[in-house]
């Protein structure tokens, strides 16, 4: 529930202006998800979104944290909570993860950027990794799948 009510956030965020906590609770509503302000409290601190200038409303954060310690245990919640498998093909990784799940595990993967990971293309529930060589790959692989083996 929680990875579909933060997927549609992103979502709304992105689509339209929204002001106030109040009025993303209200459009989550529409869309039969019910919250109360202090879950969408913690979302949003979790999807570091900000309120942007004049009528912008919420949007992502382009500031990324100054340690990498939170972004790499952010990845490491994300994966151990939304992958169900990882098949690697060459430079090629491809992600399986619950419907709605893919959008943000692949975030985690970006914000994370791991050395060889190139970029994310991401789906409802399936996620490309282009890793930078197949060796890099492997090892990609074999680093997030350890996180759900935890």
């Amino acid at each position: 529930m929680k990875s579909r009510r933060q997927s549609l956030i992103l979502e709304l965020v992105e689509r339209e202006p929204i002001q106030s906590q109040e009025e993303l609770r209200r459009r989550l509503r529409v869309h039969g998800v019910e919250a109360t302000q202090a879950t969408i409290s913690r979302d949003v601190k979790e999807l570091r979104l900000i309120k942007g200038p004049g009528h912008v409303g919420y949007q992502r954060s382009l500031r990324q944290p100054s340690s990498p310690l939170p972004v790499l245990d952010a990845l490491e919640r994300a994966a151990a909570e939304f992958l169900r498998s990882a098949d690697c093909v060459r430079q090629l990784v491809v992600l399986r993860t619950g419907p709605g799940q893919a959008q943000p595990l692949a975030a985690a993967i970006d914000s994370a950027r791991l050395p060889g990971a190139v970029g994310t293309v991401a789906g409802d529930d399936t996620i490309l990794v282009i890793a930078r060589d197949g060796r890099r790959a492997a090892a990609f692989t074999k680093r997030l799948t350890g996180y759900t083996e935890r």
